[in-house]
C-alpha cells in the first residue's frame, strides 16, 4: 500500500510541473495516507495505540502505586504547580 501511495505522490508531483492542482492532489493524497492509511494497518497487525496493557494484576498495581508515588512527590516538591492544575481541572 504504502509503494501505490508513494508512486502515486510521484506522479502527481511530477504533473504538478504543469498544473499546481496535481500538487494539492498529491499533498491531499499523504495526508489522506498519513490519517487513515498507517492506523488502519497497524489495528490490522493487532497493535494497541494506548500502549502495552499489564500481563498481571500485580503489575497494574505496582505501576498504579508508582504513578500515586510520584503524583504526591510531585504536589509535595511543586505545590504551587500542583494547586494551579488542580484550579484548572
Amino acid at each position: 500500500m504504502r509503494n501505490l501511495v508513494m508512486a502515486g505522490t510521484v506522479v502527481l508531483v511530477v504533473l504538478g510541473f504543469g498544473d499546481h492542482v496535481w500538487w494539492l492532489a498529491a499533498v491531499a493524497l499523504l495526508y489522506l495516507y498519513a490519517q487513515y492509511g498507517r492506523s488502519s494497518s497497524a489495528a490490522a497487525r493487532g497493535g494497541t495505540p494506548a500502549g502495552p496493557t499489564p500481563a498481571t494484576y500485580q503489575a497494574y498495581r505496582a505501576r498504579r502505586d508508582q504513578q500515586a508515588k510520584w503524583e504526591r512527590r510531585y504536589r509535595r516538591e511543586r505545590p504551587h504547580e500542583a494547586r494551579r492544575q488542580e484550579r484548572g481541572k
